[in-house]
């Protein structure tokens, strides 16, 4: 089931003689090696584009099934052309920044204006991701750890996910007031109102199909997505250590999802550096492998988080240890014992009792 393995990208060569709107676009962003990000940002433009054109055709043209038929065609476009790679460059840029200072009003446009139509409530990715997920490093009090879990049953994740979808407006606010960290706590609670006030709005008041098809699917497609990839991304914890990046993580290496998606695969690093730029991380693992290999990391070849999750889910064991990377310096296993192995690390992991 893996894909077959090609390298994964590096620094995107630029022409020594970019096009006139390149050129404008490298004097505004920090980072020339981000370009990509802007051309990705008018392909998301004209995706919004085709789904805002369901409220007028709703009205004038496209009724009974054919409004379905148009829906459906809109999110095959929004899914397979510019979804999974908007989610990364929304990743990307939380993570670093995308346009300059005297730009930064810019900064603006991917979590408020673009991230609504591709199921990111404003704000809150950013709230969770940077200001609660790193800090707490999958450990029992982030909000999305996967330790309490048996995490290789789709009962466990179900009743994750479930958690995550009633409670996480509840939650994260929570938390940062708990933090006395109330500007995220606000950010969250203005960026959900936002976008749930807009929703409704435009239920009622314009046409209730276009709203559920451009925003509402979304935002649910996005959330489930997110929380399987997750859980495939600390999936494999060990026991002793779930405190280290190398061994709560996992990296994914010659994936398609690589090559699409600016290597999101690379996640033990993410943890290790956040800010580590995505063209560097196949560098850094080639670097570095010596040392996931003594921290006996999980690193599959040509599998991606999504895939990860579908074989845990349906107890493909063997063919997550056969995509497993060989690293110098970790034990020598068999195929089964790649399984006892990895087994191992997907047990429930109690939270340590607080000495008094």
């Amino acid at each position: 089931m893996a894909a077959t393995a090609r390298p994964d990208p590096g620094p995107p060569i630029l022409p020594e003689r970019p096009a006139p709107w390149d050129r404008l676009a490298l004097r505004m962003i920090r980072d020339p090696r981000d370009l990509p990000f802007v051309h990705l940002m008018v392909a998301c433009a004209v995706t919004i584009a085709l789904g805002l054109s369901l409220f007028p055709l709703s009205k004038l043209v496209l009724t009974g099934p054919w409004f379905w038929a148009a829906a459906a065609a809109y999110l095959l476009i929004w899914a397979l052309w510019t979804l999974d790679r908007f989610i990364l460059m929304l990743h990307c840029t939380s993570h670093r920044i995308l346009f300059r200072r005297e730009y930064k009003a810019l900064n603006q446009v991917i979590p408020w204006l673009l991230g609504p139509f591709f199921g990111e409530t404003p704000q809150t990715y950013f709230c969770h991701h940077m200001g609660m997920h790193h800090p707490e490093n999958n450990l029992h009090r982030d909000l999305s750890t996967t330790l309490p879990f048996q995490r290789d049953r789709f009962g466990d994740w179900l009743r994750y996910y479930a958690r995550f979808m009633a409670m996480t407006v509840v939650d994260l606010p929570r938390y940062f007031y708990d933090r006395d960290q109330p500007k995220m706590a606000r950010r969250v609670l203005v960026g959900e109102l936002s976008f749930w006030g807009l929703v409704v709005a435009m239920a009622v008041f314009v046409d209730w199909r276009a709203t559920l098809v451009v925003w509402i699917i979304p935002v649910l497609m996005v959330r489930t997505l997110m929380m399987a990839g997750n859980w495939a991304q600390h999936a494999f914890v060990d026991p002793a250590h779930p405190e280290c990046a190398y061994r709560n993580s996992i990296t994914c290496i010659e994936s398609r999802y690589n090559r699409r998606c600016f290597n999101d695969g690379y996640h033990i690093h993410h943890h290790v550096k956040a800010r580590c730029h995505w063209s560097d991380y196949p560098g850094e693992f080639e670097t570095n492998k010596a040392l996931y290999g003594e921290k006996d990391a999980i690193v599959f070849r040509g599998l991606d988080f999504f895939l990860i999750w579908v074989l845990l889910m349906t107890g493909r064991y063997r063919v997550l240890a056969k995509a497993m990377v060989e690293l110098p310096g970790a034990p020598e296993r068999t195929l089964d014992e790649r399984v006892a192995f990895m087994r191992s690390r997907l047990v429930p992991i109690a939270e340590p009792e607080v000495q008094s």
